[in-house]
């Protein structure tokens, strides 16, 4: 018997169950990672042109440093997007909690009881 295989990568479900502020989190200093690493394999590639080594050397470092570079700019993107989401979540959560405090505080507890127990005077009476 064969068994029935997830066709789903294994940390998928992982990465989907985080939430926005963890995911903000790992991706920050990996963006961040790549980036340098792009730039300093940019830097090669140009003393490497500088130099006078072969075109194909110092062109395929300078490919390999370009999609450093866009991956980690990617990667900061995504970890600046899933900041800027969980804040806005955040922010409106509190503002529904306010929201509901002050509507909860404006509705009267037993509207039956008054306060002194006997009838209030009317505001067009005059005795």
């Amino acid at each position: 018997m064969i068994p029935a295989i997830d066709p789903k990568p294994p940390g998928k479900k992982l990465i989907k169950r985080m939430s926005a502020k963890t995911k903000s989190i790992i991706l920050t200093p990996i963006g961040l990672f790549l980036l340098s690493i792009g730039l300093a394999v940019l830097t090669e590639a140009a003393n490497q042109r500088r130099i006078g080594v072969d075109f194909q050397v110092w062109f395929l470092l300078g490919i390999y440093s370009m999609a450093l570079i866009n991956i980690g700019l990617i990667g900061l993107g995504m970890a600046l997007r899933f900041r800027i989401l969980s804040d806005v979540r955040r922010e409106t959560r509190r503002s529904i909690r306010q929201s509901e405090l002050k509507l909860n505080a404006r509705k009267p507890q037993n509207p039956r009881k008054s306060k002194g127990g006997h009838k209030a005077k009317s505001p067009t009476k005059t005795d």
